[in-house]
């Protein structure tokens, strides 16, 4: 089996120490020492903090990205089930760190699109292909009639990405399920819910 490389070394023990800590608090070192590599090889592999944890999103938005595929997959589910299972499987990932450790994309967005341009611009294309999947399940289900056609289907992917953004902010704060909850049962009664189409 091939060795695994120094740099891939660092991205995984920056994806961890990032998912732990933040960005702020993840210092160079932290990440050098987590992948057992010697003071001074994070600059033979990446030219700023700002470089290497664009690609640790990039990583994380991979993994994201996989459970969007397989929750979206149409399987004979209708597209509000299929949203509303893609849902159910974030809460149980949260649950799972118990309500504390919420989205690495949000939790980015937050602490760094206002200090990092170049993080803040990464931030924001990730947003817009973590969109597509979701708006073009929301299409599917405006054809259906399942869905309202009162609004675009890019426009409620942004909404429902957004809100769920804020839903888990509130998680965190409350250590609790109730904030997911609530926004599960407002959005699938109303917006992505039969009683709209009345």
């Amino acid at each position: 089996m091939a060795r695994q490389s120094l740099r891939e070394n660092l991205l995984d023990a920056g994806f961890r120490t990032i998912w732990n800590s933040g960005y702020t608090a993840a210092g160079v070192r932290d990440i050098v020492a987590a992948a057992g590599a010697r003071p001074g090889s994070f600059t033979n592999h990446f030219a700023s903090k700002e470089e290497f944890a664009g690609e640790v999103l990039e990583r994380y938005f991979a993994y994201v990205s996989g459970l969007v595929e397989k929750a979206l997959a149409r399987d004979g589910t209708p597209p509000a089930g299929r949203l509303r299972r893609y849902l159910d499987v974030i809460t149980s990932k949260l649950a799972a760190h118990d309500w504390a450790r919420g989205c690495m994309i949000g939790n980015l967005s937050l602490e760094t699109a206002v200090h990092s341009e170049p993080l803040r611009l990464r931030l924001v294309d990730i947003f817009e292909r973590w969109r597509k999947p979701f708006a073009e399940c929301i299409a599917e289900g405006q054809a259906a009639g399942e869905i309202t056609k009162a609004f675009d289907a890019a426009d409620l992917a942004d909404f429902l990405l957004s809100s769920w953004q804020g839903a888990m902010l509130r998680m965190k704060v409350e250590r609790s399920p109730e904030p997911l909850e609530r926004f599960k049962n407002i959005i699938f009664s109303t917006v992505f819910g039969k009683e709209t189409m009345r």
